[in-house]
Formats: structure tokens, sequence, C-alpha cells
């Protein structure tokens, strides 16, 4: 990954927790690693424990940033979901999959948040 791509990724996370936060979420962790990978937030909304994928693109032109949660991510994440309930031992929790997408191709980045994106696969 080049660092202008890691550049961008941080910012699209910053930009993605002031949202969530705006929101009334309550940012637990970010970029919590696990053996399969990170988890970009996890968050707390209305009792219910968030994973956050987070997708900033700097233009469509290899496809939008909501286009980039395939359904492999999707597993992937459900992965590292799981690792992390285990790992914190958090049980009978209701947990959710949220995405934020921001795209830099306007004159301000577009912040976009799917509650309850997917289910667990």
């Amino acid at each position: 990954m080049t660092f202008a791509r890691q550049k961008l990724g941080k910012i699209g996370e910053d930009l993605a927790v002031g949202e969530l936060e705006r929101r009334g979420y309550a940012i637990t962790a970010r970029r919590y690693r696990t053996p399969c990978g990170e988890i970009d937030i996890v968050a707390e909304c209305d009792g219910v424990l968030v994973f956050v994928e987070v997708k900033a693109r700097a233009d469509a032109e290899f496809g939008t940033a909501a286009e980039a949660v395939t359904s492999w991510k999707q597993r992937r994440l459900t992965r590292m979901a799981n690792d992390y309930l285990t790992r914190e031992r958090v049980v009978d929790r209701p947990c959710r999959f949220d995405v934020v997408t921001v795209m830099f191709d306007g004159p301000e980045p577009a912040i976009e948040v799917y509650v309850n994106a997917f289910d667990a696969c």
C-alpha cells in the first residue's frame, strides 16, 4: 500500500469517527488488530456493539467505496468480529456491522453511513 493510500485511509477514518460521534456513537476502539486483520472502528450505539468498516476513495475510477465491501470482505469482518467478542469476553450483546464510506471526488468529502450494512456471514 502506498503512503498516499495510507494517508487517504487515515483521513477517511478520522472523518468517519467524527461523523459517527456526531450521530451519537461512542468509539471504544480504533484499528483493533486480530489475527485475521484489522477492525477499523468498534463503537457502541444505543446499547448495540457496532463493528465499522471504513472505505475511502479519491474517486470512483475503480468503483465506489461502498462497492469495495464485497462478500469476501464481509466474511472477513465477521471472523474479526468473532475474534473481538472472544478476546474481550463479550456475551449476550446485540451486534451489527456498519459501513462508512468517504468519497473525496468533490469539493468536500462525501460521507455516507450505512447502518446495519450486512448480516454476519
